[in-house]
């Protein structure tokens, strides 16, 4: 039986880690599992690979000789708002999975870890940007206040300038303004776009809710588009003279 039971999804992995036994590991089964590995195990070799192979996914260790993954992940953000990022982190770096997260990572498993997690998290953050895409390629922009999402191209507008969003913050922001007027709970967005599994916790959530307020809000600390609702979650709402 392989290591990972969900559907088949194929797409090319960049694996980046400096534990050779570890990469090898990931990269066996994910090979087994139809899709590409390719293997970078210091921070260098990780960017200079990405920009050639662009992969659809990369698996990024926080912990790297030379250029840490932070740097890493802040380097990739400067290029690519759109490929996936799950981190791997230690049990203890809960600044650092704050910090990965801000710097645009999409998820973190932590260490230790079974590859059988991880090829899941795989799989499931790439089926789940095919089924988006096939869901949302025939439907026409939607116009929301000062808002306009363009499903064909993933891009959404706020007054009329391009937002530059990661992949993870686009769904976010998208289901979000889908929902206006609506409380969306927490259970509900972490069990859709990150299937509530245990390397998605509530900070995660946080995390890229305050992203996309700095992103669209006047003033992050008071919002008016996203709005918390204490104890259950969040609502868009289209402001008037914002």
């Amino acid at each position: 039986m392989n290591i990972c039971e969900v559907g088949t999804v194929q797409g090319k992995i960049l694996v980046v880690d400096d534990e050779e036994s570890l990469v090898r590991l990931i990269s066996y089964n994910l090979n087994k599992e139809g899709f590409t590995a390719i293997a970078a195990y210091d921070g260098n070799e990780a960017i200079k690979l990405f920009e050639e192979e662009k992969p659809d996914l990369v698996i990024l260790d926080l912990m790297l000789p030379g250029r840490d993954g932070l740097d890493v992940c802040r380097h990739l953000r400067g290029k690519d708002y759109r490929t996936p990022v799950i981190m791997l982190t230690a049990r203890d770096d809960e600044v650092d999975k704050v910090v990965g997260l801000e710097l645009g990572a999409d998820d973190y498993v932590t260490k230790p870890f079974s590859v059988r997690e991880l090829c899941a998290r795989v799989k499931a953050v790439l089926r789940r940007g095919q089924d988006y895409k096939e869901e949302l390629t025939d439907q026409k922009e939607i116009v929301a206040g000062s808002f306009v999402i363009k499903p064909d191209s993933y891009q959404i507008y706020y007054n009329g300038k391009l937002l530059e969003l990661t992949l993870k913050e686009y769904e976010l922001l998208d289901i979000l303004i889908r929902n206006k007027g609506r409380v969306l709970k927490r259970d509900y967005l972490l069990e859709v776009l990150w299937d509530f599994s245990e390397s998605a916790n509530t900070r995660v959530l946080d995390v890229h809710i305050s992203k996309l307020r700095d992103k669209i809000e006047k003033d992050s600390k008071n919002p008016v588009y996203i709005k918390t609702i204490r104890g259950l979650g969040y609502k868009f709402e289209e402001a008037a003279n914002v």
